[in-house]
């Protein structure tokens, strides 16, 4: 199924969880904020949250510098 991911369009399995989803981008374990489809999903949900066809997902990276 199609999804959007920072503006990208990408083919993800049906089914596929956020942080199935994360992992597979090797982005799991890095401070980040998800939001799909304009809602910001808590970071304990992503094992159970099932990404929607079509779904709009913002992965927003924490970096720390001066």
């Amino acid at each position: 199924m199609q999804v959007t991911i920072n503006g990208q369009q990408r083919e993800v399995l049906d089914g596929m969880t956020l942080v199935q989803m994360v992992d597979s981008l090797g982005l799991i374990g890095m401070p980040m904020v998800a939001e799909v489809n304009g809602e910001i999903v808590p970071r304990e949900a992503w094992g159970t949250f099932v990404l929607p066809s079509g779904a709009r997902i913002e992965l927003v990276r924490f970096v720390g510098g001066g």
